[in-house]
């Protein structure tokens, strides 16, 4: 049985991406979002497709809408990928073991409440300052942006 703690610490987590549906992310937070000219499904599906062309690893899908349906929630089309390649993240990790906290990287795919598709991650100069990341290593996730464009273009 699930006690009051575990409850509310689902709810407050399902809750979130709902409230944040209504429009893209607030700016200066390091999230960019890039709308969508295809469905959840359909992006998705392109980011699989230019993962596997670039020989980047896809460690998960997460279906939030999915999940939630299971528990009887209904939110917008919601999903997050986690890709990510050793040869590119290593020595990120290395250089600033913090990094690993935000590795693998990730793209979330998402419709607002008008029906909008949209691309979000996190801006790979964000990422940089957060950990004091060397500049010559920004190109290692620099990749996410041209995902996320590549896949909603």
């Amino acid at each position: 049985m699930w006690n009051n703690w575990q409850l509310a610490a689902l709810l407050i987590g399902l809750a979130l991406p709902v409230s944040a549906a209504s429009s893209p992310a607030k700016k200066n937070n390091g999230i960019v979002d890039v709308p969508s000219n295809h469905s959840v499904d359909e992006t998705v599906e392109r980011i699989r497709n230019i993962l596997q062309s670039k020989g980047i690893t896809l460690f998960a899908v997460i279906d939030h809408s999915g999940e939630a349906e299971k528990v009887g929630l209904k939110m917008p089309p919601t999903k997050l990928l986690v890709f990510g390649s050793p040869k590119a993240g290593t020595p990120l990790m290395l250089a600033v073991p913090s990094i690993a906290i935000d590795l693998p990287l990730k793209i979330l795919v998402w419709e607002d409440a008008k029906g909008k598709v949209w691309v979000s991650y996190n801006s790979p100069e964000y990422l940089a300052e957060r950990h004091d990341l060397p500049q010559d290593l920004l190109q290692n996730i620099a990749v996410v942006g041209m995902l996320a464009a590549k896949a909603a273009e």
